[in-house]
């Protein structure tokens, strides 16, 4: 069996900068063990599984080295990507399936990609003290959707952040992790996300993180519409437009790849 396989940098308008994301269009679904093997394999962040039901409208699952994601921002524009530039050239729009619902990407005439996530707006709540005493600083409020928010006074906060890895990983947030996040200088907000457990610490730009990030920013600042940066070693940019039910995220992407995968 042989598949394509394209690497694509999300979040960004140059290669080795942004998210790195795995792109497989598959004909039919394969074993999960066999995808998850796959992810492991190529080892980024995430891998993202396609499978055409008609055309514009495929059907879509994450996966990270490690586990099934129940969403993953950064491989849903990587596969927009790869939809509009190889699978379906002409197309406007696509519609993926998934576990959290129809995510819909637009081709913007800017260069980006407009993807409508779950607005996913967190509520006050309490840090376990496995991740607390796994902080260098203490955070000023702890919020929570599908992951923990934890509010910083600067950005220099955020970006001198870090955990003791070996406290940290005592906690199994499933498929949540951690956001880190301040207001910026040059934005609207910065952030941060680790993910506990992970083969992969910090994950370089989280677009499902801003589904919850984005909805605080946006009742603290009183604006829906925000831009915001990731500010790992990589980093990269996000534009964010929160609605009641969704946060429109925009955003770039490249092809680093494209290559062949031969199975047995």
């Amino acid at each position: 069996m042989e598949l394509d396989l394209y690497r694509v940098d999300a979040f960004t308008n140059r290669v080795f900068g942004g998210n790195p994301a795995c792109v497989m269009p598959l004909d039919e679904w394969l074993d999960d063990e066999l995808l998850l093997k796959l992810a492991q394999e190529n080892a980024v962040a995430e891998t993202a599984f396609l499978v055409c039901s008609q055309p514009g409208r495929y059907h879509l699952r994450w996966f990270t080295p490690d586990v099934e994601m129940d969403l993953c921002g950064h491989a849903t524009l990587a596969s927009a990507h790869v939809v509009f530039s190889y699978l379906e050239p002409k197309a406007a729009e696509v519609c993926f399936e998934s576990v959290s619902g129809e995510l819909v990407v637009t081709r913007k005439a800017s260069s980006e990609y407009q993807m409508a996530l779950p607005n996913r707006a967190p509520e006050p709540a309490i840090l376990p003290a496995e991740i607390s005493e796994s902080l260098s600083l203490p955070p000023v409020e702890v919020y929570k959707a599908r992951d923990y928010l934890l509010v910083y006074k600067s950005q220099r906060s955020v970006e001198e952040f870090s955990v003791n890895r070996h406290l940290f990983d005592r906690v199994n947030l499933g498929t949540g992790g951690v956001i880190v996040t301040s207001p910026g200088r040059k934005v609207d907000f910065v952030s941060r996300f680790f993910t506990p457990q992970a083969t992969i610490l910090e994950d370089p730009v989280t677009g499902s993180a801003h589904c919850t990030s984005a909805p605080f920013w946006s009742s603290r600042l009183a604006k829906t519409v925000l831009h915001a940066e990731q500010i790992s070693a990589r980093g990269g940019f996000l534009k964010c437009q929160v609605l009641p039910d969704h946060v429109l995220i925009s955003g770039q992407a490249v092809t680093y790849a494209k290559s062949r995968v031969f199975l047995p």
